[in-house]
């Protein structure tokens, strides 16, 4: 009668790996197993490399966001003002910033000013939105005073405007040129409204990090703004800035109680929150796809452990004899398959990892294979392609991969366990 042993002991271990080991002549490792082995390891590289890109790019798509534009803004609905003229304007800006300062988890609060213009140096133009504000507040925005890119000396802001990279690119801008700014809103006269042309000196060129943003975004000094934009005494809107940004909603009740009767609220998600809810369809797409394909190398496991299964019927049929159980069976060819899913996990894991780390580098190369253009900022948004590992999206690919990789090895091995052992050994 066989003896039963403990689950997954040594012996155990000994017999799949030499299965593993030996050679095709004597019945060992198919060639199907190395091709799902590899497979294993090139579907959970692809798994844990674009999953790397989508969280890098997302990450960077809201940085981009976040570090340049507000996270709500803080607006005026339409009234008549004591001149019985409609308006939105802020009157009461200044008063209104510090109520909205006050508030726990503002880290800035900011008037502004907003128009659009055409901007024009000799022959070339271009369209810009202009952001009226003061020096001190343009010095808070991250991404637009810490540019690593950026030109010119921002102390200097008060005596001209800052522009952004885009813009200086298209129009051939330098420090110290003066450019014209034109707006159809200006000058009010009996003959209707004329255009309002002022020339500035370009005294700050930054790098925001979003094409959209370089290309269009121009600052212009606060009182300067009110006066070009014909909205003295007023601003349009209130910029606001908070220490956690993710959770931007949970400051609506606050900032509608600072505001008073009338106020609207806009918030980076509002403006950008059908894309991200694309992008994070697109991530569980991507995933579900990326499976399918760890699924069909896994189950080339099965087809390595039939084969497997088959040449060894005779060393089955002894391993019975001499007392093993059918559970033992079972747990070898089980390792068997086991092994060859872990193997390729961490195979995939490693070039998965190796992949996210050198992406720059790796779309260097794919850009200079290419011709160039191979990442078009103008598309996309943002100026490269990024990649941020995290721990989840590792654990999840290493999750999926073992899981499957064991699922499928029930079936070969519960037939090894279930092999007569006469009838294995029956033509020995």
């Amino acid at each position: 009668m066989a003896t039963r042993t403990a689950p997954f002991s040594g012996f155990e271990f000994l017999i799949a790996w030499r299965y593993l080991r030996a050679r095709r002549a004597e019945g060992g490792v198919s060639v199907m197993t190395w091709i799902s082995l590899v497979g294993i390891a090139l579907g959970v590289m692809a798994l844990i490399a674009t999953l790397a890109v989508r969280a890098g790019f997302r990450t960077e798509f809201v940085d981009t966001i976040l570090g340049t534009n507000a996270h709500v803004s803080v607006s005026r609905a339409t009234y008549v003002n004591d001149q019985g003229v409609a308006t939105r304007a802020i009157t009461d800006y200044a008063a209104l910033a510090e109520r909205i300062r006050a508030i726990a988890g503002v880290t800035r609060a900011a008037p502004i000013i907003r128009g659009q213009a055409m901007v024009t140096l000799g022959e070339r133009s271009n369209v810009a939105e202009v952001y009226g504000i003061t020096l001190a507040d343009l010095k808070s925005i991250p991404r637009v005073a810490g540019s690593d890119q950026a030109l010119g000396d921002i102390d200097r802001f008060d005596a001209g405007i800052a522009i952004g990279s885009g813009i200086a690119r298209d129009l051939g801008v330098r420090i110290g040129d003066r450019v014209k700014l034109i707006s159809p809103n200006g000058v009010k006269t009996a003959f209707g409204t004329s255009p309002r042309v002022n020339a500035y000196e370009v005294v700050y060129i930054f790098t925001a990090g979003r094409y959209d943003i370089d290309r269009t975004r121009i600052y212009m000094p606060f009182a300067e703004a009110q006066s070009y934009f014909n909205r003295e005494g007023g601003a349009d809107e209130i910029e606001v800035f908070v220490a956690d940004p993710e959770a931007v909603d949970r400051y609506a009740d606050a900032l509608l109680q600072a505001g008073g009767p009338g106020t609207l609220l806009w918030t980076w998600r509002d403006a950008s929150g059908a894309f991200l809810s694309a992008l994070a369809i697109e991530d569980d797409v991507m995933f579900v796809i990326l499976s399918v394909l760890v699924l069909i190398a896994a189950m080339n496991i099965t087809s390595g452990l039939v084969m497997l299964v088959k040449n060894k019927g005779s060393d089955i049929g002894i391993l019975r004899t001499i007392g093993l159980t059918e559970g033992s069976i079972l747990r070898v060819f089980f390792l068997c398959g086991a092994f060859t899913g872990i193997l390729g996990t961490i195979a995939g894991v490693i070039l998965g990892c190796l992949i996210a780390w050198n992406i720059d580098s790796i779309m260097s190369l794919v850009n200079y294979l290419s011709g160039g253009g191979a990442w078009d900022p103008s598309i996309r948004g943002i100026y490269r392609l990024p990649a941020e590992l995290r721990a989840w999206d590792v654990g999840r690919a290493v999750g999926l991969s073992l899981f499957l990789s064991f699922i499928v090895t029930i079936f070969p091995a519960r037939r090894a366990a279930r092999m007569n052992p006469v009838e294995a050994l029956r033509y020995e």
